[in-house]
């Protein structure tokens, strides 16, 4: 599978372009609606949010609820295009010289972007860099994410930390799934959000940003996606690339991740145990249900570091592309918090991944093949 997305911030709207889903996929816009919604919630979001409804509209490949086995095409309209029509028009009409950004922000695309492609105006870097980009990719993936869900793989994702705020027990998918449904953050941790809701507040009251870090989790996957052959046919080298692929990402461990390299072999590793009904399997999961780039059939456990926003309402020092002259960087209007939204991306990239992974090792044209594919293989897993 492959897709491909375009458009702009604030241009008319964003497109993808999906290819290689299997025929027989049962998919509608309400379904994609719904991780749409949950990618512009979680508190600490700023002004867009209440412009941008953002709804998908299928433009090809889905009749009557079911992919084709055609490249399915999807649009999600930008509202706010309306206000921003004569700066972004694609005609010749545009009036360029409008809303021009010349004054780079730190931690941005702007000044690299503008040298890079030779551009005067470092709005057309941002409007692409922005991660308004990320609503296409929730809903290609969230396409994966359906899937998925036809071999009864369950994926979640919740925030872990948020500053210096972190998540300090151990979920079960059960209890996250029932916490989450309450939670203003995608934090199953009630009396942690409180305080992660607390240091927001002070953060949007200083002018400041805040980052932390989110966890996804995929259970009952197939043993046997990704490979040891090839490097870019392991898993856990695909999954840490498509999360860092998203906007503001800086880190992203596996299983035990960084705190394996301070602990022993005997403390990381899993043991490796066999039942005379359902084959092997292992009691811990330091790995992360990833070993030698192959899922190992425990549940994946991938986390990802998201930076602070770097649009500050408090701007730091810049230097303005064209004059030389050092200036306070402008400020476009940015949330104080995303690392709930980034969650759902990054639920949405993982899923797309794993489905790549998945029609990779079972090649099918339709969803009957498929899934009796996948039925057939654990039933072979079970008796090794």
């Amino acid at each position: 599978m492959r897709y491909l997305t375009a458009g702009e911030s604030h241009g008319p709207a964003l497109t993808a372009i999906v290819e290689g889903l299997p025929s027989g996929l049962p998919i509608t816009e309400d379904y994609i609606n719904q991780q749409l919604v949950r990618r512009q919630g979680g508190y600490g979001r700023g002004g867009r949010m209440k412009i941008e409804k953002d709804k998908v509209q299928f433009l090809g490949g889905i009749r009557g609820g079911l992919t084709l086995g055609s490249p399915v095409s999807l649009m999600i309209e930008n509202k706010d295009y309306a206000n921003w029509e004569e700066v972004m028009s694609p005609g010749v009409e545009a009036e360029l010289s409008k809303k021009m950004v010349t004054r780079p922000r730190p931690g941005h695309a702007d000044l690299i972007g503008a040298i890079k492609y030779r551009h005067h105006d470092m709005r057309n870097v941002l409007e692409r860099a922005s991660a308004r980009e990320t609503a296409t990719r929730v809903a290609v993936g969230t396409i994966a994410r359906q899937l998925l869900e036809q071999i009864d793989v369950k994926i979640i994702g919740f925030v872990k930390q948020i500053g210096s705020v972190e998540i300090k027990k151990e979920y079960q998918l059960n209890e996250v799934e029932q916490r989450l449904e309450q939670s203003q953050l995608q934090c199953p941790d009630p009396e942690a959000e409180e305080r992660m809701i607390k240091e927001i507040d002070r953060c949007k009251q200083e002018g400041d940003s805040l980052g932390g870090i989110f966890e996804i989790r995929a259970y009952n996957l197939p043993v046997g996606l990704g490979s040891h052959v090839h490097y870019h046919r392991k898993l856990d080298g695909r999954l840490a690339g498509a999360l860092m692929s998203i906007q503001a990402m800086k880190g992203v461990e596996v299983g035990a991740g960084f705190d394996a390299a301070k602990s022993y072999g005997s403390q990381v590793h899993d043991e490796i145990l066999h039942h005379k009904d359902h084959g092997f399997y292992r009691q811990t999961n330091g790995a992360g249900g990833i070993e030698g780039g192959m899922t190992n059939g425990q549940p994946l456990i991938v986390r990802a570091a998201m930076k602070p926003i770097p649009t500050l309402y408090k701007p730091l020092k810049s230097v303005d592309l064209h004059t030389k002259q050092p200036f306070e960087a402008s400020v476009e209007r940015s949330d104080v918090c995303a690392v709930p939204a980034a969650t759902v991306v990054g639920e949405a990239v993982v899923a797309w991944e794993l489905a790549t992974a998945l029609l990779e090792k079972f090649p099918s044209d339709n969803m009957q093949e498929l899934q009796h594919a996948v039925e057939r293989y654990r039933e072979y897993v079970r008796q090794v």
